[in-house]
C-alpha cells in the first residue's frame, strides 16, 4: 500500500491513515459529518427535482443530484475513504419525516457522488436490505447472513471498493456495529506471527455459495492479505473459506489456516483495534471494503414490524479507484463501462432497487 509516509511491500509494516487504531479514531472527529440544515435543505430539494423529473432510482446519476452546499464534504469523504482512514460517519438525515422513496432517493444520490453502485445478490438489487427476514446465517448454499439477526463476525463484504449502511431503524438492542483497521490487524499479525500472516497471504480457497458467474466454478481462489499495485487490500468471510471443501477437489482447510483465521478475528476483535460505532437512525456509515473489516453483534427486534431493525446498503465500484489484484475479477467478472468489477450481476437477472423486502 502506498502512502505519504512512503510505499510497502509483503511482510512489511504498513505505515499511513488507514493503519490506525481504535484509541486513536475515539479521539477524532474529522471521520464524522453532521448533516447541517442548509444541507438538508439542499437535500431535500434534490430529492424533489429527481421526482419532477420522473427519474428511477437506477437511472439517477451524480449531476441529477447536484448539493453545491454539500459537495466539498462528499468530496472529502470520498478522499478520506480511499486514501485516508477508510471509514465515515454521516449523521442526522431526517428518516422519520421522510417517505421510504424520498429516502432511498436520497441515499442514492449521496452515494453516486462516492462511486458507482453495483448489483449486491443475485436478485439484481441495487438498493439493498439489511434486516431480518428469517436468513440461516450457517446456510451453505446461500449468503444470507445480513437476511437473519445472528452475529456477524468481522469480515468485508463480497463485492464493491465502498459499502455504505443507512440505518432506518435500530433493533430493540444489539446490533452494534465496529469496525477495524484491516492494516492494523496485518501489523499486528507481522509483530506476532509472520508464519501465520503469510499463510493468509496465498492464494485461499473460497466457496462462491450458489453465487456462480458465468464461466466459473463454484469456487474461487484469493488471499485474505493481497499486495497488489503498492497497495494493500484484504478480503475475507471465514465461513465461505470454511465451507469451500464441499467442493470437489478442494483440499481440506489446514490447520495453520484456522489458526490464522483465529489470531485475524482476535485482533480485529481487541480492544485497541475495534472502534465501536453508535449507529442512529438517520445515520449512514461508509467503509473502504479493501481497507476495513467490519461487524455487527447479535439483536433483538421490536415486535412491530414497522420499528424492526433496518439498514439500506449500497455496494459502490470506483472508477478510478486503486489497481486491483486478479482475484476480484475471478469473483466477479469485469465492467465492460469502466473495468472495475461488476458486483453481483448474474446472467439474464434484471437489476432492481426495491424500497423493501420480506
Amino acid at each position: 500500500m502506498k502512502s505519504s509516509t512512503g510505499s510497502t511491500g509483503p511482510f512489511e509494516p504498513i505505515v499511513g491513515p488507514y493503519a490506525w487504531t481504535a484509541p486513536e479514531m475515539a479521539k477524532r472527529t474529522d471521520w464524522i459529518h453532521d448533516f447541517a440544515p442548509a444541507e438538508i435543505a439542499e437535500i431535500e430539494a434534490a430529492i424533489a427535482a429527481v421526482k419532477q423529473r420522473r427519474l428511477s432510482i437506477l437511472d439517477t446519476r451524480q449531476a441529477d443530484f447536484p448539493v453545491p452546499t454539500l459537495a466539498p464534504a462528499l468530496a472529502r469523504i470520498r478522499n478520506d475513504l480511499v486514501d485516508g482512514c477508510g471509514i465515515s460517519l454521516m449523521r442526522g438525515l431526517p428518516v422519520g419525516r421522510w417517505s421510504r422513496e424520498d429516502i432511498a432517493i436520497a441515499y442514492w444520490g449521496l452515494g453516486a457522488h462516492l462511486g458507482d453502485a453495483v448489483s449486491q445478490n443475485p436478485q439484481g438489487h441495487m438498493l439493498g436490505h439489511v434486516k431480518d427476514i428469517g436468513g440461516d446465517f450457517h446456510s451453505l448454499t446461500a449468503r444470507t447472513g445480513y437476511q437473519s439477526h445472528a452475529r456477524l463476525p468481522f469480515h468485508t463484504d463480497v463485492g464493491a471498493d465502498l459499502v455504505g449502511l443507512l440505518c432506518l431503524h435500530p433493533s430493540k438492542s444489539g446490533g452494534e456495529s465496529s469496525v477495524t483497521s484491516a492494516s492494523a490487524v496485518h501489523n499486528a499479525m507481522l509483530a506476532r506471527r509472520p508464519d501465520l500472516l503469510r499463510a493468509l497471504a496465498a492464494p485461499i480457497h473460497r466457496d462462491r455459495r450458489g453465487e456462480t458467474i458465468e464461466g466459473k466454478g463454484p469456487t474461487y481462489e484469493a488471499p485474505v492479505f493481497c499486495h497488489h499495485a503498492g497497495h494493500m487490500t484484504v478480503t475475507f468471510v471465514r465461513r465461505f473459506i470454511e465451507s469451500a471443501p464441499r467442493h470437489p477437489g478442494v483440499p481440506p482447510v489446514t490447520p495453520a489456516l484456522v489458526e490464522a483465521m483465529d489470531l485475524l478475528e482476535a485482533l480485529a476483535e481487541s480492544d485497541a483495534l475495534r472502534l465501536d460505532m453508535d449507529f442512529r437512525a438517520g445515520d449512514i456509515q461508509w467503509i473502504n471494503n479493501l481497507t476495513t473489516f467490519h461487524s455487527r453483534t447479535d439483536f433483538e427486534d421490536w415486535p412491530e414490524p414497522p420499528r424492526r431493525r433496518h439498514l439500506l446498503r449500497l455496494w459502490l465500484n470506483l472508477p478510478n479507484g486503486w489497481p486491483l489484484p486478479p482475484s476480484y475479477y475471478e469473483r466477479f467478472g469485469s465492467s465492460a463501462d469502466d473495468g472495475r468489477p461488476r458486483g453481483m450481476h448474474m446472467p439474464g437477472v434484471a437489476l432492481s432497487a426495491p424500497l423493501d423486502v420480506g
